[in-house]
């Protein structure tokens, strides 16, 4: 056992400790650089994160939401009849609470520890557009950034033991005239804009601005209250400081916000779901300072980035200081989005431990292969990531790390970027970029290694700047031997 693996494991014991520190919100112990320099044995640890996570098993028995007065019609107001067999289901020791073949129209869906929310193959669970369903508000994170705002469409709260599972859908009917428009004006906008009396336009930008203000001046989170007026979109399934928790078979479609946000949980399995939503903020899956996650079998066709890794946003994230880390992604097919696999841009909490292998990517509409985005506002240390076996169609740009991401170089802390390896990275046609490195000359990005990298057909010219101790081996572009002399003219 090399010393990266005993670090490891011992990494993992101390995951009792984060468990204690979640339900206080208490800051976790954060882990520190390995010892050892990159080896083979790194894709053990792969495995050891995976046997590690809990993952959740439900009594034998079952609570049909028909048996609570649900109805299948679609118009039928359902959320009463699933709250009630929740809570009785819950209260009996868990289950499974079952939605039967159907279209049920609910309101927000809040999980207790214990229960499984499963679909029959057609049940659909239609989630209603009138933001006064998701009302009270609830402790939530938005774009990194902790408030009291809009439930989530299916929401739990310092729970344990729940799943949604199914191959079901849910619904959240997000579109170009319901949700999608509190985005308001942006390039990709193509949603019909919300207007006042006067003609002033409606949308997120002033509250967004107003709750960053309040998350830098230390506003305490029960008084930042942005719901009603706010137009801070919900995200669609955010469990919050929970523990073993599954999503497993459902398809996801059109979402208001982000699809699946797990923030500050521990040990989290998304399996053989389909992400499909291609509203503004689309991401599919971003665990947000969680511990111990297995992303595997998914599909993904978002309107932004299909997997964004997050820690917390700025002082809230630095505040809170909790990283992502201990994170096996794997055989998950990306079709379309801003990025397949990302770090950031919310990553002030840091990340670590990132294992991605065997996943397709292939759009033309995919931006970016793999992408890291921060800024020196943002800041974060994220380290020890390690990809194999990734192929690609087409893309735009292959691999991006980018320290100017939105606010750029504005702020008092720099990221620290390392460790990374990335081997088996296909990509047959790249319509701009292989390589955008972009680090700063304070704070270069340092220690990245291409390994039997091949990128076919390119368009452009790399960026490599500020980058230390960066290894190309047997790297080709457009079918020739790349070397490092070659990018560094």
């Amino acid at each position: 056992m090399n010393n990266q693996r005993r670090y490891f494991l011992k990494a993992l014991a101390s995951s009792t400790l984060l468990t204690a520190t979640l339900v206080g919100c208490k800051s976790a112990p954060l882990l520190t650089a390995f010892d050892a320099p990159i080896s083979a044995d790194d894709w053990q640890l792969a495995e050891d994160i995976k046997a590690a996570i809990i993952i959740p098993s439900f009594a034998n028995k079952v609570f049909n939401i028909k048996d609570f007065g649900a109805k299948g019609n679609g118009q039928f107001d359902c959320t009463h009849a699933i709250k009630s067999a929740i809570e009785a289901c819950h209260a009996q020791g868990g289950g499974q609470v079952y939605i039967p073949d159907g279209r049920y129209f609910t309101g927000a869906i809040h999980l207790l520890s214990n229960v499984n929310l499963h679909l029959a193959d057609n049940a659909i669970l239609s989630f209603s557009t009138d933001p006064k369903h998701y009302l009270p508000e609830v402790f939530t994170r938005w774009e990194g950034l902790e408030m009291m705002g809009y439930s989530p469409l299916i929401y739990a709260y310092e729970q344990e033991n729940i799943a949604i599972t199914g191959k079901g859908t849910l619904q959240g009917n997000g579109d170009n005239q319901t949700w999608w428009p509190w985005k308001g004006p942006h390039k990709e906008g193509h949603w019909d804009l919300i207007k006042d009396g006067q003609g002033n336009v409606l949308h997120q930008r002033q509250a967004r601005d107003l709750l960053m203000a309040d998350a830098e001046a230390g506003v305490p989170v029960r008084e930042r209250i942005y719901s009603t007026g706010a137009y801070l979109r919900p995200p669609f399934i955010q469990p919050y400081k929970c523990k073993n928790i599954l999503i497993e078979g459902v398809t996801i479609k059109n979402s208001p916000f982000w699809l699946v946000n797990p923030v500050l949980c521990q040990s989290v399995t998304v399996d053989n779901v389909n992400f499909s939503s291609h509203g503004p903020n689309s991401d599919g899956c971003d665990p947000e300072s969680c511990d111990l996650v297995h992303i595997k079998n998914c599909v993904f066709d978002t309107g932004d980035d299909c997997i964004a890794i997050k820690s917390g946003r700025n002082a809230d994230g630095r505040r809170i200081a909790v990283a992502s880390q201990n994170i096996v992604i794997e055989n998950c097919h990306m079709k379309e989005g801003h990025g397949g696999v990302v770090i950031g841009s919310e990553i002030s909490g840091g990340v670590n431990n990132v294992f991605v292998q065997n996943c397709t990517m292939d759009s033309p509409h995919l931006e970016r292969a793999i992408r890291i985005k921060t800024n020196s506002v943002r800041g974060g240390l994220i380290e020890h990531i390690r990809i194999r076996n990734v192929e690609v169609g087409t893309v735009k740009n292959a691999v991006v790390i980018n320290f100017y991401y939105e606010e750029g170089d504005a702020g008092q802390f720099d990221p620290t970027v390392r460790d990374i390896q990335i081997e088996n990275l296909h990509c047959k046609n790249v319509l701009s970029k292989a390589f955008y490195l972009n680090g700063f000359e304070r704070a270069p990005i340092s220690d990245i290694h291409f390994t039997n990298c091949h990128f076919d057909l390119v368009g452009d010219d790399s960026i490599v700047a500020h980058v230390n101790n960066m290894s190309l081996t047997n790297v080709t572009l457009n079918k020739q031997p790349l070397t490092m002399a070659q990018l560094n003219k």
